[in-house]
């Protein structure tokens, strides 16, 4: 995002009243996320082809997106015409070591 980015107005989107005040633009919609995730699971789909998935999560922080992205990934495997074998794992990293 650009520095002069101005974003989208909030009462363009629902808002949870406790950010209400805390709150004054949206930078990047929910649904562009969604979209953008979606996107990454057809390109990794596309990429490894029919070799085996090895999916790691970096915890804490990372787990929505995670799940997010294998969701979309999963999706795909159901609805496409070939199937890939997913693995999925955690790791948690301390930034101090």
């Amino acid at each position: 995002i650009r520095d002069e980015e101005r974003g989208y107005n909030k009462n363009l989107f629902c808002i949870p009243k406790h950010y209400e005040e805390d709150l004054e633009r949206v930078f990047i919609p929910h649904g562009l996320i969604l979209d953008r995730t979606e996107r990454l699971a057809r390109d990794i789909m596309q990429d490894m082809g029919s070799h085996h998935i090895v999916a790691l999560c970096v915890l804490k922080g990372g787990y929505k997106f995670f799940a997010d992205l294998l969701d979309h990934i999963k999706a795909l495997n159901q609805n496409g015409d070939k199937s890939v074998p997913v693995t999925v794992d955690f790791v948690r990293i301390k930034s101090y070591c």
